[in-house]
C-alpha cells in the first residue's frame, strides 16, 4: 500500500501564497477606493456647479448670458452678458499656449537630448523653482516689471491714436505673457518625461541613417513623444484657463473685447473679484460663470484628447 508524501516546504509555500493573495487583495481594494474617490469628487463638483449655476442661467436666459456683451450686475437694470469674458478666456489661453508651449517643448528637448549633466543640473532646478512660485507672486512681478514695459510699448504704438484708451500696461497681452510663463514648468516637466521615454532604438536608427543630432530630435524623437507632449499641452491649457490670482493683477479687470492692448477680464477673475460682495442674482450668476468655466475646460480637454488619440491611432 502506497503512502503519499508531502514536500517539507509545501506548507510554507501555501502560506506565503495566501499572504501574497491577501496583500494583493488589500492593494486592489485601496486602489479601487482611491479611484472611486476621484470619480466621486468630479461628480460632486459637477453636480454642485449644476445646482448652483443652472437656476440663474434659466432665469436670465442662456442667450442673454452667453451672447450678451454688457456686464452690469449691480445696475438698476442688471445685465449679465459674459460673451466678451468668454472670448477673453479663449483668446488669452490660446495666446499663452502659442507663446509658452514652443518654449517649453524646446526646453524639454534640450534637457533630455542635448544638455550635458552640469548644464541640466542648473536648468532643471530653475524649472522646478518656477513650479513652486505661488500664482500671486507671478501677478506681483507682472504688475511691477511687465506692465510698465507693456505700457511703454503701448505709448509708442498708439501715440497718435486719439481714440485709444491707455491701460497702463494692464491688458490682454500682459496677461497672456504671465500665463505663458506660468505654464512653462508643467509643459517642460511632462514633455521631458515623454521625450526620455522614447525607445533608444529610434534615436539609433535616425543616427544610423545619417541624421544629425538636431535632425534626430525634431524628426524622430519629438514625433515619437507626441502623445506625452499633447498631454503636457492639455495640462498647460488647464492651468491657463483656471488661473485667477495672477491675472487679476495684470489684466486690468474691465469687460472688453479681447484685443491685445485692451483691459480685459477672464472668467476666473470675474468670480474672484466679485464673489466677496455679490448677493442674490449677482451671486448666482457668478456660479453660472463657474459652470461655464468648468464646461469650457472640459470641452478643451476633450478636444485636445481627441486630437491626441487621432494622432497616435488610438480608438475608444
Amino acid at each position: 500500500m502506497k503512502t503519499e508524501t508531502k514536500h517539507p516546504h509545501s506548507g510554507s509555500v501555501m502560506a506565503d501564497r495566501r499572504k501574497k493573495n491577501a496583500a494583493e487583495g488589500i492593494a486592489q481594494t485601496v486602489f479601487a477606493a482611491c479611484a472611486f474617490f476621484v470619480i466621486l469628487a468630479v461628480v460632486s463638483i459637477t453636480l454642485y456647479l449644476l445646482a448652483k449655476g443652472v437656476p440663474a442661467l434659466l432665469q436670465v436666459g442662456p442667450g442673454k448670458i452667453l451672447l450678451g456683451t454688457v456686464w452690469k450686475p449691480t445696475a438698476a437694470e442688471p445685465q449679465y452678458g459674459i460673451f466678451h469674458v468668454i472670448l477673453t478666456s479663449l483668446a488669452g489661453t490660446a495666446l499663452a499656449v502659442l507663446l509658452g508651449v514652443p518654449v517649453g517643448i524646446l526646453t524639454a528637448a534640450f534637457l533630455a537630448e542635448i544638455a550635458d549633466r552640469r548644464l541640466a543640473a542648473v536648468v532643471k532646478p530653475a524649472v522646478e523653482l518656477l513650479a513652486g512660485i505661488p500664482s500671486v507672486l507671478y501677478g506681483l512681478l507682472g504688475l511691477t516689471l511687465l506692465n510698465p514695459l507693456i505700457y511703454r510699448l503701448e505709448l509708442t504704438l498708439f501715440r497718435d491714436s486719439p481714440d485709444h484708451r491707455f491701460t497702463g500696461g494692464a491688458n490682454l497681452l500682459s496677461a497672456a505673457l504671465v500665463l505663458a510663463v506660468m505654464i512653462l514648468p508643467t509643459v517642460i516637466s511632462v514633455s521631458e518625461t515623454a521625450i526620455r521615454s522614447v525607445p533608444p532604438g529610434i534615436r539609433a536608427a535616425s543616427l544610423a541613417l545619417g541624421g544629425s543630432r538636431v535632425q534626430t530630435v525634431f524628426r524622430a524623437v519629438l514625433p515619437a513623444a507626441k502623445s506625452g507632449i499633447a498631454t503636457a499641452i492639455v495640462l498647460g491649457v488647464g492651468r491657463a484657463v483656471g488661473e485667477a490670482a495672477a491675472i487679476a493683477l495684470v489684466a486690468g479687470g474691465c469687460v472688453n473685447p479681447p484685443f491685445p492692448f485692451r483691459s480685459v477680464r477672464f472668467l476666473a477673475t470675474a468670480i474672484v473679484s466679485e464673489m466677496g460682495y455679490a448677493a442674490g442674482r449677482h451671486r448666482q450668476m457668478l456660479f453660472t460663470i463657474g459652470l461655464v468655466l468648468f464646461s469650457l475646460l472640459m470641452a478643451v480637454n476633450a478636444a485636445l484628447t481627441k486630437i491626441r488619440k487621432a494622432g497616435t491611432g488610438e480608438h475608444g
